[in-house]
This record gives structure tokens, C-alpha cells and sequence, in this order.
């Protein structure tokens, strides 16, 4: 490296060091939103950018729109100077730019990679150098170099003299308590040695434990194995549920026993279908760039085709539960508890839930849910319904034909719910006990 990419980068390293460095958060949702609580907290200047002029207007106000985060930690860090936009043009006023967009699947379940690449196209006019750029968004291995690598050489900019490239994947759990943006180690994988010292060093400052990994390509093949993992093995209880189930044994009751050995045993838990923001994803981005390198990913695809299966099994479940009861699901009224995730948030991404509903639906049943945590079904990308969350009085409970319990949220009163209703279709494993109302799914 010569002395003036030397300059440079001791420019920006010494910024990082001091706290003077300007952090762009791109995207402000379950990812970018905390990280920008955290680098605010240790004294950065953050300025946020999102296309939702709704979330802009909120966070510029103070208030908070994800359950777990509250309006007093954006009124702190906004009066500490942070700052949210619609206007990307302003991207050159930061000395970072850390990319947490969304990376979902298209219609025929390959890789979208739009969200990022129209959203960096919007970024590489205002480049300047000096800047580093962090994608957290999770993608498939190459993804940083094919992509945005060629699009900063764009601007007359090389990539590790002039401006720093690094992936980062995120680890957020959106509303476990147990780990945190400052508690979760990072991985880090820089395009050039000057890349991976630049985002290493900026990642440091907010993370108690930084991994560097040796390119940008490992580091996005370490947030695929990381959820791939548990994709696979989700799809291991799911199937074995079918089995047991079959053969008259509650799998929860095995999965409980199971994880007494100390050694050698990991319990996953079975339920109606992945969701969120990752494990339904990540197996595809996988599957579809292997493909590129003649490799067929056999084992990831049937696991994954496993997991897709359960919003039909639990509605054959809940089909079969009816008819013991002499009823249909066509004119049934439904009552499904629980449409987030996961329990205990209001995190609605890629909610097996809603794709029950929907299921059901179709099917000519009357629909309606109830979750604590989402008083209004919003708007969401592919999914459509008029609904409020219902308020579960006895009453209430005893009118429907069938609840389903979907996301078991802790704030649901269960003895209640199985003492008022008529049939209960449990397809998280809440109900230990037998009753004749309860039939597990």
C-alpha cells in the first residue's frame, strides 16, 4: 500500500478511534435499528436512512415502532445527534455505511437480491473516498464481491485504497433479553488486509468480541451454515413429529427427555413452519449458488422442503380435529393465537402463521386471530388481511369453533383458553397434558 492509501486509511482509523467518525445506518428495521442505538450509545454521530418516510417521521420524533425497543432509547440517541433520512444523497456525509437491508426469496424461492443492489445503486453516486462499507445483509458467498466490489470500482474508487469493503453478517434475535448488538460476537470479513483492519477496528468499538475471518466469502458462508444448521435440524424434529405422531408418542415429551443426556444431544423444537428473518431463507440462497458450481445440496433442499410442509400438515390436523367433531372448515369459525414468529415479539417475518391463515382461507373458514404483541395485522409485502387482534374473554374463546395455537406467547392465559374452548389445535407443544379438547399438531 502506498503512502497516500496509507493516509487514507490511518484518516479513517484515527475518525473511528476518536468517536469523530460519521456512521451510516442503511436500512432501520430489526437489524439497523439497534445497531444504531449502539453506536450511538458510545458516542457516534449516527445518521439513518430508510425509503419508509413513516419510520423516519417516528424515529425523528423519538418513538420506537418494534415492541422491544423503547421510544426512551430513540429519544437518547437522538438527543445524542442521531439523525434519521429518506435522503440518500446525504450518504456522503458518513464515514460508514453498513448496509441491513432485507434479502428475501422470489416467487420461484431463488434469491432477491434487489433490496440490496437497488439500494447501493441508490448509495454509489455520493461515495466519496475515505468511507467504509459493511454488508450485514445475509446473501450468498460472493454476493460483496460480485456486486458491490464492481459498483464502487464504478465511481473511480478502488476498493481497499480508497474505500474499505467488509461483510459483517448480523446476529440479531429480535427480544431475547440474554444477548445484545454489544454481547453478540461479530464475524468480519474484509475484501483487502486494509478492509478487514478498517472494519475490524469499527466493529470493536461496539463489540466485546470481534472474529475476523480471512475473506468476505467466508463471512457470508458463516451466517448460511449458522441458520442453515438449524434449518436442518428444525426439519429433523418436524419429520419426526409426523413419525411419532403416527405411531401415538408426544414428541415433546421425547424432546424433553432426550435433552436430559449431557452430552452429544441439541433439542430443537418442532412447530408449525419456519419464520423470521433467516432459517426459512438462508438454505435457498445456498442451494441456488451452489448450483453455479455443479453441486446439488441434497440434504439442505429435502430439509427444507420438510419445513415448508408443516403449515399443510397443521392444517390436515386441524381438518381431521373438525371432522372428528362433525364439522367442516369451510363456514368453521378459526381463531388463530398467535401470529408473529416467535413468542414473545411482534416480529411478523416470514410468519408460518399468516400462511396457515391464509391456507384457511382459501379453505372457507371464518378467520380471526388474537396476539398481544400485534393489535392490528399490518401491511405486509405478500400477505393480506382486515383484521384486529380479538381479546380473549371466556366468551370470546367459547364462540369458535377451533383455536389454533400458532406462536405461543407467554402472555396468553393457556388454562383459560383450554378450559373455555371447544377444540384447541396445539402445534407448538404448550399443552403437557392430555385433554380432550387438546390435540397436538
Amino acid at each position: 500500500m502506498n503512502d497516500a492509501a496509507n493516509t487514507v486509511k490511518r484518516g479513517l482509523l484515527d475518525k473511528i478511534a476518536a468517536r469523530r467518525a460519521v456512521i451510516g445506518i442503511v436500512g432501520l428495521g430489526y437489524v439497523g435499528l439497534p445497531l444504531t442505538l449502539r453506536f450511538s450509545e458510545v458516542g457516534y454521530k449516527v445518521l439513518g436512512f430508510d425509503i419508509d418516510a413513516a419510520k423516519v417521521e417516528a424515529l425523528n420524533s423519538g418513538r420506537s415502532y418494534i415492541e422491544h425497543i423503547a421510544s426512551a432509547k430513540i429519544a437518547a440517541a437522538r438527543k445524542a445527534g442521531f439523525e434519521a433520512t429518506t435522503r440518500f444523497e446525504r450518504s456522503h456525509e458518513a464515514d460508514a455505511l453498513i448496509l441491513c437491508v432485507p434479502t428475501p426469496l422470489n416467487k420461484h424461492r431463488e434469491p432477491d437480491l434487489s433490496y440490496i443492489i437497488n439500494t447501493f445503486d441508490s448509495l454509489v453516486p455520493h461515495l466519496r473516498e475515505g468511507q467504509l462499507v459493511s454488508l450485514e445483509s445475509t446473501t450468498y458467498p460472493g454476493t460483496t464481491d460480485e456486486e458491490l466490489a464492481p459498483r464502487i470500482a464504478s465511481r473511480g474508487l478502488k476498493v481497499g485504497r480508497d474505500v474499505f469493503l467488509v461483510f459483517s453478517p448480523e446476529r440479531e434475535d429480535p427480544g431475547n433479553a440474554s444477548f445484545t448488538t454489544r454481547t453478540i460476537p461479530k464475524v468480519c470479513g474484509g475484501t483487502t488486509p486494509a478492509c478487514q483492519e478498517v472494519g475490524l477496528a469499527l466493529y470493536a468499538t461496539v463489540v466485546e468480541r470481534v472474529v475476523p475471518v480471512s475473506s468476505t466469502r467466508a463471512a457470508e458462508m458463516t451466517k448460511l451454515l449458522e441458520n442453515i444448521h438449524r434449518s436442518v435440524n428444525i426439519g429433523l424434529v418436524n419429520e419426526m413429529k409426523i413419525v411419532a405422531d403416527r405411531m401415538g408418542i408426544d414428541i415433546h415429551e421425547v424432546i424433553r427427555a432426550a435433552a436430559t443426556k449431557p452430552f452429544g444431544f441439541v433439542a430443537y423444537h418442532p412447530g408449525p413452519g419456519l419464520g423470521g428473518h433467516c432459517i426459512p431463507i438462508d438454505p435457498f440462497y445456498l442451494t441456488w449458488k451452489a448450483r453455479e458450481y455443479g453441486v446439488h445440496t441434497r440434504f439442505i433442499e429435502l430439509a427444507g422442503e420438510v419445513n415448508a410442509s408443516m403449515p399443510d400438515y397443521v392444517v390436515g390436523k386441524l381438518t381431521e380435529a373438525l371432522n372428528r367433531e362433525r364439522k367442516s372448515i369451510k363456514g368453521s369459525r378459526i381463531l388463530v393465537l398467535g401470529i408473529a414468529y416467535k413468542k414473545n415479539v411482534d416480529d411478523m417475518r416470514e410468519s408460518p402463521s399468516v400462511v396457515i391463515m391464509e391456507k384457511l382461507r382459501d379453505l372457507g373458514a371464518e378467520i380471526a386471530y388474537s396476539d398481544p404483541h400485534i393489535p392490528v395485522f399490518p401491511k405486509l409485502r405478500e400477505h393480506r388481511f382486515d383484521l384486529r387482534s380479538m381479546v380473549l374473554t371466556p366468551t370470546a374463546i367459547a364462540s369458535y369453533d377451533c383455536l389454533l395455537l400458532a406462536t405461543d406467547h407467554d402472555r396468553f392465559d393457556y388454562d383459560a383458553i383450554r378450559t373455555h374452548a371447544k377444540l384447541i389445535v396445539d402445534s407448538r407443544g404448550r399443552y403437557l397434558e392430555p385433554a380432550k379438547n387438546v390435540v397436538k399438531a
